[in-house]
């Protein structure tokens, strides 16, 4: 059983949304399961056809290799898992997590194992992957280090996290066009382009996560309370972060 330890929210309450833990959790499900016919193609537009390639780089740059097992957690519609799976090849094993069936039912992976789950209570047993990996959701679970204790747990000895997240630039004039990119331009796109009526309203939530996300050391202390070594943040273009830790490959000293 995970330990239980104080409850890390990855950002304060948003009311343009929600009022509280309850609310938040049935909001995202919908919000999620109803635009998810439209996520990648808006996504292609936000990442101005780059995130591919970056979604690949970073999988790399963690180690992800041929032959390896990935638990994906918060799969999506499997955005991340398709480049961890280009990488592990046939021989390796990926499963993707994630409480939204309207995600879930637009991935398209042959091979792919894919569970109802969250990030804080993962159906997989102990010590069964060499990598979990995590791609922007970060800001859409309930409890940040719940969520880290448990990609621990399921990691094997010498196993390695991932997570990607978009954080907001440390400038005034960075985040202010963020901004307005984020939360202006792309909904008038997904409002022009998009199936679905409330796909503007994703990326709005998006840009309001993100501005309101804790800082990048809470997330790095996090990672260290949960018991991963070697916690580390890298930044590409001052935006895109990637939080890696490692789970030791020796077991804990008992306590005295």
């Amino acid at each position: 059983m995970t330990p239980i330890g104080p409850v890390t929210r990855p950002h304060p309450p948003l009311p343009e949304y929600y009022d509280d833990e309850t609310q938040r959790r049935q909001y995202v499900r919908r919000l999620f399961d109803e635009t998810a016919v439209d996520y990648d193609r808006i996504e292609r537009i936000l990442a101005l056809g780059t995130g591919e390639w970056y979604r690949r780089q970073a999988l790399k740059r963690a180690g992800v290799g041929s032959g390896a097992s990935v638990l994906d957690v918060g799969y999506g519609t499997g955005l991340l898992a398709r480049q961890a799976l280009a990488l592990i090849g046939p021989q390796g094993r990926l499963v993707g997590v994630d409480p939204s069936a309207g995600m879930l039912a637009q991935s398209d992976l042959p091979g792919v194992e894919l569970l109802d789950g969250t990030a804080e209570a993962l159906p997989v047993a102990d010590a069964s992957f060499d990598f979990v990996t995590m791609g922007y959701a970060l800001r859409h679970i309930g409890d940040v280090g719940a969520a880290f204790r448990e990609f621990h747990r399921v990691l094997k000895p010498g196993g390695s996290v991932l997570i990607l997240e978009i954080t907001r630039p440390a400038s005034v004039a960075g985040t202010a066009c963020l901004k307005a990119y984020m939360r202006g331009v792309v909904p008038l796109i997904a409002r022009a382009v998009s199936r679905g009526k409330d796909t503007p309203e994703l990326w709005r939530y998006f840009w309001d996560t993100i501005e309101a996300c804790v800082p990048p050391q809470r997330v790095l202390d996090t990672l260290l309370d949960a018991g991963f070594t070697g916690v580390q943040r890298l930044v590409e273009l001052g935006l895109f972060s990637e939080y890696r830790g490692r789970k030791s490959s020796s077991p804990a000293p008992a306590a005295p």
